[in-house]
């Protein structure tokens, strides 16, 4: 039986890699129905190779392909502009899923959820997922070409 109805998770979801699946596979495993809020590509222009970032339409469709090679069918997909997204449009949300590195957004989203009269979220810590060289799996490095989405370091020549 799943613990929460309404459960959200959010991030650019660039490059879909071991920790995004990790992050969203602990949102349907806890979640009857599961809020993903995905960047624009406007949102995301600050981040380290911001270039290399694929377009959203792609990003979407990546995610979406995910959930139908893993059965995951109860989901909504909501572009969001910035950090609050639609937390504070659907009041019957009732937990949001992090990493270890994302959950002070999950205390932004509360904040802005108990300044709108709404109750806080609770909040679920995933751990972060580490690369074969140490370091955490992130689209970062896979657009530095330093990691493949699964962790291995790739082969310079």
């Amino acid at each position: 039986m799943k613990k929460f109805k309404k459960v959200v998770v959010g991030g650019t979801f660039d490059r879909l890699h071991l920790g995004h699946k990790a992050l969203l596979r602990k949102a349907f495993e806890i979640g009857d129905i599961v809020y993903i809020g995905l960047t624009s590509d406007e949102m995301v222009k600050d981040k380290p190779y911001a270039e290399k970032i694929l377009p959203y339409e792609r990003r979407l469709s990546d995610l979406i392909k995910f959930f139908e090679v893993n059965g995951f069918r109860n989901y909504r997909i909501i572009k969001i502009h910035n950090a609050i997204g639609f937390t504070t449009k659907i009041k019957s949300l009732e937990a949001i899923v992090v990493s270890e590195e994302t959950y002070k957004g999950a205390l932004i989203v509360n904040r802005a959820r108990e300044e709108a009269g709404l109750k806080p979220l609770e909040i679920i810590v995933i751990p972060i997922v580490k690369s074969k060289l140490g370091e955490k799996i992130s689209s970062s490095l896979i657009r530095a070409g330093l990691i493949d989405p699964f962790g291995n370091p790739v082969r310079r020549e």
